[in-house]
């Protein structure tokens, strides 16, 4: 793959497009979504476009959260984690009319992640923040990455997996009333969601004027950003800046959740997958509280028929597409044994994590805080602890950390 010299400002030739894996991932893309659309209706077909969307934009913008938690935690650099407030802001300020006044589009009622805060959460959303920094990525990055050809992060992906499919057999336990404590929307006050945008974005002014405070105090390595051309190439083929980034995925996932009626979410169809795996061996998955209580019915339902599996098909195959246009599609011919071992357990910290606290990094963080519930801030909190303790055992599975003395992180 040949590259030129960077410049000052980091751009580059980029290289030449991938036709075969162009290819495939436009082929494989234009026959599920014609497939999705006539056998399964628009409301599928659309949202597996809206996960193309997502797919392509969290590739383009390499946009992290395991790595903000990282670098944050680990050396003091938070520019991730101010794109990651940007991208809260635009969403709280997208979600709370919808959520306020709206309707989907197909007519149905509108409901954010608003979950209680509980032991589940705290003690899910701090395995996540620990699986995040072993498996290599979250749940969003599981996805991308995958696509665009990170083989180790399939690893990961089926750690995640099995985790999903271990808690959703223990989920009557972690829904004990003596463990769920209290939901809490910051739109439930006389001051409605006006007020609610008001406390979230003083927060977030906070939280992004510490950051500078912090950079300050201990001067951390500069974030690397990857290479990019100019111009029109840099939208279609190149890396985009984490700002545009951010903006994207907040109206993705507001525009998720006006045809859906509810905000984006990846987990629970890792759940969905490998409960139904575990089923054709002929284990009695229908019976788990769950299944037989929460969502019941939908073991019997075709995978494709399923809003959030569909969405995470387009992640895989838009980060795919994209990637391959870029000229950047890889898949490792050599994945270290320590780092295998890594990855499954990041991914079943991860999967059993995200279940018991209602989500991800993208259903609890992003779609919870977006949603106005302080379980998304909770789950925030706890996640920073989990990494903290992520970054002390990556050294033991031969991962690196990032260090002050480091030119970039």
């Amino acid at each position: 793959m040949s590259q030129t010299t960077l410049s000052s400002d980091n751009t580059t030739a980029l290289p030449a497009p991938q036709v075969g894996a162009t290819t495939v991932g436009l082929g494989a893309s234009a026959l599920l979504g014609a497939w999705l659309f006539a056998m399964h209706g628009l409301e599928q077909g659309l949202f597996f476009l809206i996960g193309i969307g997502l797919g392509v934009s969290l590739y383009h913008a390499r946009f992290g959260f395991t790595s903000a938690f990282r670098q944050l935690m680990a050396v003091g650099q938070g520019t991730t984690l101010r794109a990651h407030l940007l991208m809260l802001t635009v969403a709280c300020i997208l979600f709370a009319p919808l959520l306020a006044y709206g309707s989907s589009l197909f007519g149905g009622e509108l409901q954010g992640y608003v979950f209680p805060i509980s032991m589940g959460v705290a003690v899910g959303g701090f395995m996540f923040g620990i699986g995040m920094q072993l498996g290599g990525s979250c749940a969003s990055g599981s996805l991308y990455t995958v696509g665009s050809g990170q083989s180790s992060i399939v690893i990961t992906l089926l750690g995640f997996i099995a985790g999903s499919v271990w808690a959703a057999h223990d989920f009557a336990f972690w829904m004990q009333p003596d463990l769920q404590w209290r939901t809490v929307s910051l739109a439930d006050t006389s001051w409605g969601y006006p007020g609610a945008i008001v406390m979230q974005l003083g927060v977030f002014a906070v939280i992004a004027a510490a950051t500078y405070a912090i950079e300050k105090r201990l001067r951390p390595p500069r974030r690397q950003t990857p290479p990019h051309a100019n111009g029109w190439a840099r939208v279609l083929r190149g890396a985009w800046p984490l700002w545009a980034g951010a903006i994207a995925l907040a109206a993705l996932n507001a525009l998720t959740l006006w045809t859906s009626g509810k905000p984006w979410g990846i987990t629970s169809a890792f759940a969905l997958w490998g409960s139904k795996a575990v089923a054709a061996t002929g284990a009695d998955v229908g019976q788990w509280f769950y299944w037989s209580e929460l969502h019941a019915g939908a073991l019997d339902k075709p995978i494709l028929a399923d809003r959030t599996s569909v969405m995470d098909f387009g992640i895989i195959l838009g980060a795919m597409t994209a990637a391959s246009i870029g000229g950047r599609f890889t898949i490792a011919s050599h994945i270290p044994w320590r780092t295998v071992i890594a990855r499954i357990i990041g991914g079943v910290l991860m999967g059993y994590g995200a279940r018991i606290a209602f989500g991800c990094n993208i259903g609890a963080y992003f779609g919870g805080i977006a949603s106005f519930s302080l379980h998304g801030w909770l789950w925030g909190v706890v996640a920073l602890g989990g990494t903290v303790v992520g970054i002390k055992l990556r050294p033991l599975f031969g991962l690196g950390v990032p260090k002050r003395s480091d030119g970039v992180c």
